[in-house]
């Protein structure tokens, strides 16, 4: 299921086009730096993104797993030989790890242990030391995503750039709701598709044109996830996608936050999934709002990893 980022709300005045300007811009200003605050604090958390170390594809077979070069599944970080991955016919996956490593099975020390992939809810979570892995599908295919706290990404981070913070984009678009939910198809960065639910557009006037965006929504009530590019994208800001998350619509509105316009997770590491925007989605104005480029590490080619409901692409909380 698709990971969101839930919008606060504040009371805003209309400016005749679409955009609005809050009470004050200081109290705005404060809002969106406080968010942005938290924004960093997840990305950076012992969780967050910048510690993934490793995608590997699991074959129909036993692996063995660990840092040692003689490994099946070779890690990047932890013990030299951690234990063995088996991949069974039937699509589950089985651990047995070697003795003495102090591995612990979501949390309990064990030897064997099944591994619920993370289409399943909760992956089953094994970590040893700084080290963690799960198992993750994408593209029908099972994977074990690998993350270190201790990753040079998270300690080496480079920090997130903005554009000035700017009310006027913070928009209340027009909500279209569609006579009947619509399935699109959404690529990720490998060219690999995947089914999206569709159950309106958001449109707004900006720069003398009318744009029409199109957001994923699973159910009604559920907050809106926006796959956006526009003329900054591959200059100024990430050149595959940002992602803007929103509230539900309310009384045929929906309020569309630029300044709080994000890096999907595949600007800052290359094992991460990044869907890309539909053709809708491009729009032909600058969005001069949001966050910039990462202007550390990029990783947007680095691992052929495909989305993951059947799939569902990585968003930005881990």
């Amino acid at each position: 299921m698709f990971n969101r980022i839930l919008l606060s709300g504040l009371a805003w005045l209309s400016l005749g086009t679409g955009a609005l300007r809050a009470e004050t811009n200081d109290a705005y200003v404060q809002e969106v730096e406080e968010w942005r605050a938290s924004r960093l604090a997840r990305l950076t958390s012992t969780e967050g993104w910048l510690t993934l170390i490793g995608l590997h594809f699991l074959e129909p077979e036993e692996s063995t797993v660990g840092r040692a070069d003689d490994n099946k599944v070779k890690l990047a970080a932890g013990p030299d030989h951690l234990g063995t991955v088996t991949l069974e016919a039937n699509g589950r996956v089985k651990l047995q790890v070697n003795p003495g490593l102090g591995t612990m099975v979501d949390g309990r020390e064990v030897l064997s242990a099944e591994l619920a992939p993370d289409i399943s809810g909760k992956p089953t979570l094994v970590t040893c030391g700084t080290l963690s892995f799960y198992v993750i599908e994408r593209g029908g295919k099972l994977a074990l995503r690998v993350k270190d706290s201790a990753a040079e990404r998270r300690t080496n981070f480079a920090g997130i750039d903005y554009y000035p913070i700017d009310p006027t984009w913070r928009i209340e678009a027009r909500w279209e709701t569609f006579d009947r939910p619509r399935r699109i198809k959404i690529a990720n960065i490998l060219g690999q598709e995947s089914d999206a639910m569709v159950l309106g557009k958001a449109v707004f006037e900006r720069a003398g044109r009318t744009l029409a965006l199109l957001p994923i929504q699973e159910s009604l009530g559920e907050p809106l996830f926006f796959i956006i590019a526009d003329e900054t994208s591959g200059k100024e800001t990430y050149g595959a996608a940002r992602f803007l998350y929103a509230d539900p619509p309310a009384e045929g509105k929906v309020v569309l936050d630029f300044n709080k316009a994000v890096n999907p997770p595949c600007a800052f590491t290359p094992f991460a999934t990044c869907p890309l925007p539909p053709a809708e989605n491009v729009m032909k104005i600058a969005v001069t709002a949001g966050e910039k480029d990462y202007h550390g590490e990029h990783g947007a080619t680095g691992v052929a990893e495909s989305p993951r409901e059947t799939p569902t692409p990585d968003h930005v909380s881990p």
